[in-house]
């Protein structure tokens, strides 16, 4: 009853603002030409009674006059009875007809067609217990829950991945962290959580990242998941042989209909591949890296960097070429050479386009000197 009192109200409300206008007089002067006409004529009549009794006209033309004022008046009187109502005045009438009448009904018919009316009122608390498909409202009764219940880990492990998808990667963050202290780590949760911490470093796969994929993979061995994002921090710190070995294996464990098996296949195809990128390792070489030590490993690198620049000078268009070896002068910790290779490689790709705001992305993302890039 309430809600219709309001609906009411507002009606009410609305079409007041609106006849506001329409209701107002016209202006002074505004007379028809009808109603003017009348009075004239009027007053011609009174004018020919005060002439003939002065004697300025005599009584048969004074009748002739008075004769034809009469037939002009009548003709006037009949004109203004016709129109009475001016076109403004009747369009102001079929205006006021609508807002009184017509607009309401619409709106009424159309929340009566869209809108539910027979439910009740339903405050937030209401709301929150009976959600529906809502997932605003879904969150939100989740939020609350978990707030007076922080240890309900199956709340906090429903709602990480809801956080996820929604793009709240600190929350999900931080549900993925509830979850796993509550009901301990898995497969599921440990990858969530890296996947939401590499999402938050755009697309770096971090320490605390790789740290949850490897426990991940220790706990599920053939985990594609987990596998994927390790060999791709293979790939990002550089360490090519290894990361190529990793996708590699990836690609021959994984069903003929995976979906995610094309993106594995095209790391496999720009690691390995000729025209700029670090070498194209045998599988000795890429064996002979697994046993090697530290400081033996940054030497092999070192050497297909060198290879690498020696072909960038040759073609410079390639520019997978140039995001490889600024990443690996840093991870070399030669970041003088990757400040060099950055401004460079910003002459063939301006700062401006496509490729050149890649460029500039990777150097804040390595915390580099973009200096001279016109940023």
């Amino acid at each position: 009853m309430l809600f219709w009192i309001l609906v009411a109200i507002l009606t009410a409300a609305v079409a007041a603002v609106l006849l506001l206008p329409l209701l107002r007089g016209p202006v002074a002067g505004t007379q028809s030409d009808a109603s003017h006409d009348v009075e004239v004529y009027h007053d011609q009549l009174e004018e020919l009674k005060r002439d003939e009794a002065t004697g300025l006209i005599g009584a048969g033309e004074a009748e002739l006059a008075r004769a034809e004022v009469a037939r002009r008046l009548i003709a006037a009187s009949k004109a203004e009875a016709r129109g009475g109502a001016s076109p403004t005045q009747r369009r102001n009438r079929l205006a006021q007809a609508f807002v009184i009448v017509l607009l309401p009904a619409i709106g009424l018919c159309l929340y009566l067609v869209t809108g539910r009316p027979e439910l009740p009122a339903q405050p937030l608390a209401e709301r929150l217990a009976n959600p529906g498909n809502d997932i605003s409202i879904l969150i939100a009764r989740a939020e609350n829950h978990l707030a007076r219940n922080p240890d309900d880990g199956a709340g906090w492990d429903l709602l990480a991945p809801i956080y996820y998808r929604s793009g709240r990667m600190e929350d999900a963050a931080n549900a993925f962290a509830q979850a796993i202290r509550v009901l301990g780590p898995n497969p599921d949760r440990l990858d969530g959580q890296a996947e939401t911490l590499i999402a938050l470093a755009n697309g770096i796969v971090t320490a605390e990242a790789r740290k949850a994929l490897e426990q991940s993979l220790a706990l599920k061995a053939d985990n594609p998941r987990a596998g994927y994002y390790l060999a791709l921090a293979l790939e990002q710190d550089g360490r090519k042989p290894e990361a190529l070995a990793a996708f590699e294996t990836l690609a021959k464990q994984a069903p003929a209909d995976a979906p995610w098996l094309p993106l594995v296949n095209r790391h496999i195809a720009g690691l390995g591949g000729e025209g700029g990128h670090l070498g194209n390792p045998s599988a000795g070489d890429m064996a002979a890296a697994e046993d090697m030590s530290a400081g033996d490993r940054q030497q092999m690198i070192a050497g297909m960097v060198e290879s690498l620049a020696a072909k960038l000078q040759d073609n410079p268009d390639n520019f997978e070429g140039w995001m490889r070896i600024i990443r690996s002068y840093v991870v070399l910790d030669q970041r003088p050479k990757a400040e060099a290779a950055l401004q460079t490689a910003l002459k063939t790709f301006p700062a401006d386009g496509e490729n050149g705001k890649q460029l500039l992305q990777l150097a804040r993302d390595l915390s580099i000197s973009a200096e001279g890039s016109g940023q």
